[in-house]
């Protein structure tokens, strides 16, 4: 029963977070900001590292000033690493890693880079730093390979060709208002 109960509440925070994503998608980018917030107070830096990296990328989403968006989009990287690295502790003290995760999971949290990626690529070329911005989508377009061929996927991809169009272009800087759409695995 309690091994039960702890598999539920992982599953009521990504719940929480997603009613949040839908406010803001729903035009309430700043009560969503806010809200996404308090689950980051309460989930707290050394929360559970697949809850921060979900929170950190679409708390990314929520930022007015693109630095702030940088700085999410870093920590939601962060996170993931932790989990594919093995240097995390569960709250238990124990490692956790994509082993403990499941073969579903693995490819779950694989699945998140080609768009943290993307996300970072498309912060810097806002910052107007293009050779940062390279650096990552060439990451993105290398992770892609875990991606299906599916909407999800095919979404991810075209966001990069069209970024990778962009920054070809010599253009690069963060003129204009183009930007990849925010894909979430």
């Amino acid at each position: 029963m309690a091994e039960r109960q702890e598999q539920a509440a992982p599953d009521a925070l990504l719940t929480r977070i997603g009613q949040i994503v839908m406010l803001h998608h729903g035009g309430d980018r700043e009560e969503a900001r806010d809200r996404l917030l308090g689950l980051w107070a309460e989930l707290g830096e050394d929360g559970d590292p697949l809850h921060r990296c979900t929170l950190a990328h679409y708390l990314a989403d929520t930022q007015d000033d693109p630095t702030d968006e940088l700085a999410w989009d870093l920590r939601a990287l962060s996170a993931a690493d932790e989990l594919t690295d093995g240097r995390s502790t569960g709250g238990g003290g124990d490692p956790v890693g994509v082993e403990d995760v499941g073969q579903e999971g693995a490819i779950a949290i694989r699945a998140f880079y080609p768009s943290l990626h993307l996300n970072l690529a498309a912060d810097y070329v806002k910052l107007d730093r293009p050779d940062a911005a390279r650096t990552h989508l060439r990451r993105a377009r290398d992770a892609c390979t875990v991606l299906a061929d599916d909407g999800y996927g095919n979404g991810v991809r075209a966001a990069i060709g069209r970024l990778e169009l962009r920054l070809g272009d010599g253009g690069g800087g963060a003129g204009g208002s183009w930007g990849p759409p925010r894909q979430r695995p």
